[in-house]
């Protein structure tokens, strides 16, 4: 039996960065996880601003990460369902908002091994084994792992997944659904330039998003019907670099050197309570939503912050009033995003004149006026309140100052 503060279970991003946030707050924390991720993961994620001054806290930012990664410098969005009623092109700006990118692009092979290795450094036991079983009784949680290791603490954070094993234990419940609808995740080298500009062409079965990446490739996350999804998982390299040219009308050149590809069937889910009986939730185990403007991974990380700013300072770091107050927090910031991602994201599905009508009389409005676009920009960066500590701005006279990075 082992004793600690916190026990994070799940190696994604989300539960990596809140191990690193706990630990730098001095709490003896393990994680209960297998190992560093899926090295074969193709996927890159986005990473706004927000997400940004977390690793820089971390020491993890800007450093060799800030070399190896994209920055976003403009954001762009196309009809090109050729529906009845074609939206105008929508480019965000961020010099509308006084800064120089909305973010950077990172690969998951890139980001999962650097967290893994900071946690390692701040001193969290790693288990390696994931988790077998957990219970929560009085006042802690244990949980163990499939090496037969029994670890408790005050305290649990379930980082692991929309089938949760911890999310369970705490007798949450959770709605889910389904679309028609699977991702293929990959990239490819081009012969023009993106010049750091984030495309989603909003067809039919879904988003065709292009995200750079450092160089002249990109990556690309492709939303299909699965059957259609699953002839494009069978074509050569040569013959997908063709479907995906044809996809960006050609914006970027002649395709080619198309990267590892995978599917991902899209689903969404969210938890009816965000924590209980000493288990927060955090990342897909409290909500997933599909990859339309960059939300997923920003949110869990949002999670992660949010619950080491409520523990900080306190003795009981598992008590009802932080379960209470993350529960409040984190549904103000995910619900309403998770609302405004599916009704979008179904709009495209539907075919309905009057769905398509309603979206573009929305993106025209985007488009056509400034204050509302900056807001819509401002508001996808992070929500207008209740943002975590160490995601916020620094003050004016911190401006120039951040920790030292890790070598």
């Amino acid at each position: 039996m082992s004793e600690h503060d916190v026990i994070v279970a799940g190696a994604g991003p989300a539960g990596l960065a809140a191990a690193c946030l706990l630990a730098l707050d001095g709490r003896r924390v393990a994680l209960v996880a297998k190992d560093q991720g899926d090295a074969s993961d193709p996927r890159t994620v986005a990473l706004m601003q927000p997400s940004i001054r977390l690793l820089m806290h971390l020491g993890l930012w800007p450093g060799a990460l800030k070399d190896q990664t994209q920055p976003l410098k403009k954001l762009r969005l196309i009809d090109d369902t050729g529906a009845m009623f074609k939206a105008p092109t929508i480019t965000f700006d961020p010099a509308e908002l006084g800064e120089e990118a909305f973010g950077w692009n990172f690969p998951l092979g890139l980001l999962i091994p650097a967290l893994f290795a900071r946690a390692r450094h701040l001193g969290v036991e790693m288990t390696g084994a994931d988790a077998a079983a957990a219970a929560t009784a009085g006042g802690g949680v244990s949980v163990t792992t499939t090496e037969g290791r029994r670890l408790e603490a005050r305290v649990a954070l379930a980082a692991d997944g929309r089938n949760s094993l911890l999310r369970e234990a705490a007798g949450i419940r959770t709605n889910r659904w389904s679309y028609d609808q699977t991702a293929l995740a990959t990239s490819f080298e081009h012969s023009g330039p993106h010049d750091g500009i984030s495309t989603e062409h909003h067809k039919g079965a879904g988003p065709f998003t292009t995200v750079p990446m450092p160089g002249n490739r990109s990556a690309l996350v492709w939303m299909e019907r699965p059957a259609r999804a699953a002839e494009l998982m069978a074509l050569s390299d040569q013959e997908l670099a063709a479907e995906i040219q044809i996809g960006c009308h050609g914006a970027l050149g002649r395709v080619f050197n198309v990267g590892p590809r995978r599917l991902f069937p899209m689903q969404g889910l969210v938890a009816r309570d965000f924590a209980k009986n000493r288990i927060i939730l955090i990342g897909e185990a409290a909500h997933v939503v599909p990859p339309i403007g960059a939300q997923g991974l920003n949110m869990s990380l949002r999670d992660a912050a949010q619950a080491a700013d409520l523990m900080e300072g306190e003795d009981d770091p598992g008590n009802a009033d932080i379960m209470s107050r993350y529960d409040a927090l984190r549904r103000r910031d995910v619900q309403p995003r998770q609302q405004v991602i599916d009704m979008m994201n179904r709009s495209l599905l539907s075919g309905f004149v009057a769905l398509e009508a309603g979206r573009t009389a929305g993106m025209a409005l985007l488009a056509q006026f400034g204050p509302l676009r900056r807001a819509a920009m401002q508001y996808g960066l992070a929500p207008s309140s209740g943002l975590p500590r160490v995601m916020r701005p620094p003050a004016p006279e911190a401006q120039g100052t951040a920790p030292a990075l890790i070598a």
